[in-house]
């Protein structure tokens, strides 16, 4: 089975950084796809089961903790990693996120070789 991960940005410019920093895992076989808003990540969350997300915080339509409120308690998935991406790093926001049941919490600006990092580990790539 083919590993996923799903990048969520409602900013063009965060996606491509994402995009460029994850996309040597491609050569292991592993599948990016991309959202731009909440409604459409929930969307390929449901239909493709990405084993990781990385999620940003404010989106339109849906923002990132009610996609992370649906993935994890509504619909209940099953092995998604969740990571909340935010340009806040205020402690009210990662307490929402771990309430919503986040499994990570990074902030923006983040390292590019973290998230590089984080996504092997979580993927079981190394």
């Amino acid at each position: 089975m083919s590993k996923k991960i799903l990048i969520v940005d409602d900013e063009p410019h965060i996606r491509i950084l994402m995009e460029q920093t994850l996309e040597e895992l491609e050569d292991e076989g592993v599948e990016l796809l991309i959202e731009e808003n909440g409604e459409a990540a929930l969307k390929a969350i449901e239909s493709e089961r990405p084993q990781l997300v990385f999620l940003d915080v404010m989106m339109p339509k849906l923002n990132g903790f009610e996609v992370c409120n649906q993935v994890k308690n509504e619909l209940k998935i099953e092995g998604v990693y969740i990571i909340m991406l935010t340009a806040k790093g205020q402690e009210f926001d990662k307490q929402k996120g771990c309430d919503v049941g986040a499994d990570l919490y990074m902030t923006k600006p983040f390292d590019p070789d973290e998230v590089l990092e984080r996504s092997i580990e979580v993927l079981g790539l190394e």
